[in-house]
């Protein structure tokens, strides 16, 4: 703005907007006016409408098409500052501006100020060729002392000529009753400002309770918003009276938060994919060959992150990338124009009504082009090439013996890993735990944590019996060079894996008769028995220790058992135990590929006696059983030799008496879990290494789209959970079925829109792998309040810190740390001129598809919504048109084949608000069509929930378009207060989504 460069270092001024009915203030104005509301920040400290009578214009054959620009000063300064301006009324000598002026707190007026009002009269507003007419000014003082708080001022010419009256009206400061001053009570004056006492021990309490949660004082949001930008407007109604409206458009500094941490994740989940190779201990030649190659490609990868992450540690630029830099490769994984589209409206009864809509440029690859079309169709493509090598590989099973691997089995072994990994910390937490209850002496914890330990044990058991399992250690252990070695070896070009160029794509080939794994060997399936039985005897053996501990414990004449353990017994056999013969292997002597179980490191080596004589061919029985540890573990009877039991020999010490078994088990365990994921790691090598070039390309264009959505829906997340934080309807909603987050897309589907839409679509669909987590913030500072992401690409959960008082508001179930689902949905209408080749001579097909996928998941959402919950929940609407009605009209707008069929978006969004969901609205840069949608959305709301005239309809949505914040929006990207839009295009646009004129022209997008 031309105030802002003229100010230079000072505070730029927020201005405002609004439709008006002027009213005379109460005699308080004069003592609150320039204090404000001090509950509620974005309160004007003072408001004004202006009209205009008997304007002259030079030209007597024309009537003038005015507006008002308002400037101000205040003592010292000596140079006055644009403030504000109204929206132009075309010919009339008399307007009426539906546009009035605000000050708000940060404006810092004071009584001094001087207000000076120019008329101009605008003669082409395409060209923006206008001139001034007259102009007045007055004291801000003079307005609050006079009784009826108007004043009717002469407008006087650069020639000191009337040319007409200008009036200026305040209005009355909206209050509720339990705020007011009387007349008695008037607060002091400081430094010529007035202002009202605050009881500061309050603000935070009272902040928690009420439902509006301002932007910029808010302890949580305005620790993730900032740059927030104000505008005011007021509309009649049709009953008669007013809406007071407030707009507000604030940026977030979560643009630039998430991506770092979401690219450091990467980074450390790929640098683990290549140690998990690197593991896998010594291979064959043909298969290291192959592994060196794989790994070269993920260096490459990693090297790209870690640029990627450099660059925005270094970025030192505004808390949003402007739309002009979306193809800029150092901020590719922030989102676009990423803002929080704020609506607040008050009745004339003093309710408050908050709308919320996240704006954001299209989620898509811009640094990687479109030229190869967008995800949806790459992820096509990769997976017919994947197709395509697994028919290749059936074909070759009848000349080699080889393994292929169906797609079922590459999720089966990224499930089994992912369960290893997690089966396995816990085993040892509670096996951990198992030992300080034994230190403790607590009977009850022993047997509770023992059941928990015993199932997590089971459940690792049970994932590592599987034939997929046993069939890839037997592939990995032919492509060791020892099996190689006791084969006859094949000449040295006979076997090779070799990595080539097809079609510009890195594929990997097998070539030699010995193709593939080449699994004629002489492994047998219980090698593997071996191990995991080795678990599940470790485990009986603690549970026999333990019952016979808690038997001893309890009186002798007690001869029941102990439910738990009877039940912790019986389930202790999965292949008939009383004829399964377990392999007892010593952990200490774990072949190479297996690394020392990582409990050694945090505890002392296990004494001799530990061991288990873990070399015998079965598991020992009491009856043969000599050693003082084996007979600890296995017997309940006195040992041969007349030795003492670990409990006779140390009295009260169960902790000694478990401490051996204990060991024995984290060690079987460590050794089961590193085969089997070694085993799953060697598997998902063989897998991907054919199309590891092209599957790590289309994995880092999915991270930089996904990256950008996510960033969007934790912003919305936070809003949503900020504003409905005393909703307890919403709040188990949100536990209980998820959250809704409709995104609504206006890309054409022709040229790069429509290869955007297949980024965009896909990165929405990823959200799905999306959790929230409530926590309590560990201090009050704005980055103790900023959300923290875990995870990996399998499943990332976000967890969102608040405040004490806040987090305290919520139900027991999302502070017990409750996993909080997403249901994204998405509908797209294109609407610019590119949308009607695509409809003359293009395709929409993709279109249909992803709202058709939508509208599935949006009813789905419905439905279960009203299986589990009742209607309550849902917020109140004063549409006559039900959630059922409305459904069923999106549906049958959506399988209608109708071109620019808006009406889909419209009743989208209106389903979305009445299921407590969160809105996103996206064009290709979020600031021109995005603009148009969010004010009429916005009009909408005002005219179908609030009673806004109709008649002012056509109006207000000018008004918004030309003097709202989504005008400031295009300055903030593109240094220019204009829409990117020309006239021919406009012909093309719905009508509705049309801006007026003066307000848009060529500039960039």
């Amino acid at each position: 703005m031309a105030g802002g460069r003229e100010r230079g270092s000072r505070i730029q001024r927020p201005w405002s907007v609004y439709r008006a009915n002027t009213f005379e203030l109460s005699n308080e104005m004069i003592g609150l006016a320039l204090a404000g509301n001090s509950q509620d920040p974005d309160e004007p400290v003072l408001e004004f409408s202006v009209a205009c009578t008997d304007l002259v214009t030079p030209a007597m054959d024309r009537k003038p098409n005015s507006f008002v620009a308002v400037s101000c000063t205040t003592p010292p300064q000596a140079f006055w500052t644009k403030h504000a301006q109204t929206e132009v009324i075309e010919g009339t000598s008399n307007p009426i501006f539906l546009s009035s002026i605000a000050f708000f707190q940060e404006s810092n007026i004071n009584q001094q100020t001087q207000v000076k009002l120019a008329v101009y009269d605008v003669k082409d507003r395409s060209q923006g060729t206008m001139y001034m007419l007259g102009s007045a000014l007055f004291p801000v003082k003079e307005m609050l002392q006079d009784k009826t708080h108007k004043l009717q001022l002469e407008l006087r010419s650069a020639e000191n000529k009337r040319v007409g009256d200008i009036t200026v009206a305040a209005w009355q400061m909206e209050e509720k009753a339990d705020q007011r001053m009387s007349v008695g009570h008037l607060p002091d004056s400081i430094n010529g400002r007035t202002v009202l006492p605050v009881d500061e021990s309050l603000t935070e309490s009272m902040g928690v309770r009420i439902k509006y949660a301002s932007l910029c004082k808010d302890t949580l949001l305005r620790s993730v918003f900032g740059g927030t930008m104000s505008r005011m407007y007021r509309f009649p109604t049709t009953d008669g009276n007013h809406l007071r409206v407030l707009e507000q458009m604030a940026e977030s500094v979560l643009s630039l938060n998430i991506p770092r941490q979401f690219v450091k994740l990467l980074l450390e989940e790929d640098a683990a994919r290549v140690c998990e190779l690197e593991e896998l201990g010594e291979l064959s030649p043909c298969w290291e060959n192959l592994r060196r190659q794989i790994v070269s490609q993920y260096q490459t990868i990693i090297l790209t992150y870690q640029e990627t992450l450099s660059d925005l540690s270094d970025y030192r630029g505004p808390s949003f990338k402007a739309s002009n830099l979306k193809a800029e490769r150092k901020l590719e994984f922030m989102p676009t124009n990423l803002h929080v589209q704020r609506m607040r409206v008050q009745d004339e009864l003093g309710f408050e009504h908050t709308y919320d809509v996240i704006t954001i440029g299209a989620p898509a690859a811009h640094c990687q082009g479109f030229k190869n079309s967008g995800l949806r169709k790459l992820i096509q493509k990769f997976e017919e090439a994947k197709k395509h090598i697994y028919e290749e590989g059936c074909s070759a099973l009848s000349s080699s013996q080889s393994i292929v691997y169906i797609p079922q089995d590459i999720v089966r072994a990224k499930e089994i890993i992912a369960h290893i990994n997690t089966l396995k910390t816990q085993v040892s937490y509670y096996a951990e735990r198992l030992s300080r209850a034994a230190k403790d002496r607590s009977a009850s914890g022993l047997e509770r944590t023992l059941a928990i330990l015993a199932d997590k044990t089971r459940q690792l058991v049970t994932v590592c019996d599987c034939k997929l399992l046993a069939s890839a250690i037997q592939a990995l252990n032919a492509a060791r060079p020892e099996y190689i070695a006791s084969k006859a070896s094949p000449s040295a070009d006979s076997e090779q894996v070799v990595l080539r160029n097809d079609q510009d794509t890195l594929l990997a080939k097998w070539s030699g008769s010995n193709s593939r794994s080449s699994l004629h060997v002489d492994w047998h399936e219980e090698e593997w028995e071996k191990v995991w039985v080795n678990v599940d005897k470790s485990l009986e053996c603690i549970i026999q220790r333990v019952d016979k501990l808690l038997q001893k414990e309890r009186r002798p004449s007690d001869s029941s058992q102990d439910s738990t353990q009877t039940d912790l017994q019986a389930g202790g056999s999965k292949k008939g135990e009383e004829k399964r013969r377990a392999f007892w292997i010593n952990p200490g002597s774990i072949s190479q590929d297996s690394p020392p179980p990582s409990s050694s490191s945090s505890t002392p080596p296990p004494s001799s006696s530990s061991m288990l004589a873990l070399s015998s061919a079965r598991p020992p029985s009491p009856e043969e059983d000599t050693s003082p540890a084996n007979h600890a573990c296995c017997t309940s009877s006195p040992p041969p030799d007349g030795s003492p039991s670990a409990e006779e020999a140390y009295p009260g010490e169960w902790s000694e008496a478990l401490y051996p078994l204990l060991t024995t088990l984290t060690e079987c365990v460590a050794m089961m879990s590193d085969k089997a994921k070694k085993s799953m790691v060697f598997l998902l090598m063989q897998d991907s290494a054919p199309t590891i070039a092209m599957d790590l390309s289309l994995q880092y264009r999915r991270d930089v789209v996904f990256c950008q959505t996510l960033t969007a829906l934790i912003c919305g997340f936070i809003i949503k959970l900020r504003n409905c934080l005393r909703d307890n309807g919403f709040l188990r909603q949100l536990y209980t079925i998820g959250l809704l987050a409709q995104f609504e897309s206006l890309l054409s589907t022709y040229g790069e829109e429509l290869a955007m839409l297949e980024d965009m679509s896909v990165g929405i669909m990823d959200l799905r792998n999306v959790t929230f987590k409530v926590t309590q913030a560990t201090g009050s500072s704005a980055p103790d309040m900023l959300p923290i992401i875990t995870g990996n690409r399998d499943g990332f959960n976000v967890r969102i810190p608040l405040p004490g008082t806040m987090f305290d508001a919520l139900p027991r179930e999302i502070q017990s740390g409750m996993l909080l689902r997403v249901q994204p949905v998405h509908f797209n209408v294109g609407i610019n001129e590119q949308q009607t080749l695509a409809e003359k001579f293009g395709d929409t097909s993709l279109q249909e598809i992803i709202n058709l996928e939508s509208l599935s998941r949006l009813n789905s959402y419905y439905e279960q919504f009203k299986e589990v919950l009742p209607e309550d929940c849902l917020p109140r609407s004063r549409s006559q048109t039900c959630l059922p009605e409305l459904l069923r009209f999106l549906g049958q707008n959506v399988h209608a084949r109708k071109n620019k069929n808006v009406d889909i978006l419209w009743q989208a969004a209106e389903i979305c608000r009445r299921l407590n969901g969160v809105r996103f609205t996206s064009c290709k840069s979020a600031k021109d069509r995005t603009a148009m949608s969010v004010t009429l959305e916005q009009c909408l709301i005002l005219q179908h929930e609030h009673g806004m005239a109709p008649q002012v309809f056509t109006q207000a949505l000018d008004c918004m378009r030309s003097e709202g914040c989504r005008r400031e929006n295009t300055v903030k990207n593109v240094g220019c207060r204009k829409y990117a839009f020309n006239s021919l295009q406009l012909k093309a646009f719905p009508k509705h989504y049309r801006p007026p004129d003066g307000t848009f022209g060529k500039v960039e997008t």
